[in-house]
């Protein structure tokens, strides 16, 4: 299919037969918004929707909304779920934009500005960062003066099951959730303190949801030390971590513990910019 007809399948040509201004502010009367609603709620979904399902939560005929997600699923906005010949999932190029309008919002610079009051504070690099699939993917990253330090930029990844930061994002998961990514997840030892067992790291995991704090201690890189605390929404659920690290010539592991106050506050400053 060509950029003009995926176009036009996408947006099919507007009805004259919508209901009034008035009603249209609570439903998606046009073709565009009835295509926007799918992708709502296919991101706010816990695993696939069949089209039966999104059918009934749309309001909308299998027929015109099969076509819809043909048109969807050949730009990458939606994917259909392997194993599962009609329930679907987000696509690759909704996650990609999701991931750049987190990246590059509008609060981009007062989050930046708070880790730079952070690091200010502590004197080391710090981070905020969300979970993206099994990896640790860094919104922002302030890093500090020193010469000495491990750099790594903005929409950089880095194993969740060896990172504070990671392991606090998957600790604060359901259970059941949790248990079936870690199944899933390649745990690659990186030194001689990784968590490369399943058992061992969901023990790790159940202390980490107990205490909400997380740390690496030189399980990614020897010689670095980290310490993580939540950023929680306004519904008390947790949707980053934000961090510190340093060498540990420098920041020793319970140096980097007496941060978590300061951590804390800045988290809390964090959650009002999402």
């Amino acid at each position: 299919m060509d950029t003009r007809a995926e176009t036009e399948a996408f947006i099919e040509p507007e009805s004259t037969d919508n209901a009034p201004l008035a009603d249209q502010s609570a439903r998606a009367e046009t073709p565009t918004l009835r295509a926007f609603s799918v992708l709502e709620h296919l991101v706010a979904a816990k695993g696939a929707l069949s089209l039966a399902e999104l059918a009934s939560i749309i309001g909308q005929p299998k027929a015109s909304l099969h076509r819809m997600l043909q048109s969807l699923e050949a730009g990458g906005f939606v994917a259909r779920e392997p194993g599962q010949k009609n329930a679907y999932v987000i696509g690759p190029r909704l996650e990609r934009l999701g991931i750049d309008v987190m990246m590059h919002s509008g609060a981009r610079r007062q989050r930046h500005a708070i880790l730079e009051r952070l690091v200010a504070d502590l004197g080391e690099t710090c981070n905020l960062s969300m979970l993206h699939d099994t990896q640790v993917l860094y919104l922002d990253r302030c890093e500090s003066p020193w010469a000495l330090r491990l750099e790594l930029k903005p929409g950089s990844h880095v194993p969740a099951h060896c990172s504070a930061s990671g392991k606090l994002l998957l600790a604060m998961m359901p259970r059941d959730e949790r248990s079936a990514l870690i199944r899933a997840m390649r745990l690659e030892r990186f030194t001689p303190n990784t968590f490369d067992e399943p058992n061992l790291l969901e023990a790790e995991l159940d202390r980490i949801a107990h205490k909400g704090i997380a740390v690496d201690d030189e399980e990614f890189v020897l010689g670095i030390a980290c310490v993580a605390v939540p950023v929680f929404d306004s519904r008390g659920k947790c949707i980053a971590a934000i961090a510190v690290h340093g060498p540990v010539s420098r920041m020793t592991l319970s140096r980097g513990l007496t941060f978590v106050p300061r951590l804390q506050e800045a988290a809390a400053a964090l959650a009002d910019t999402f």
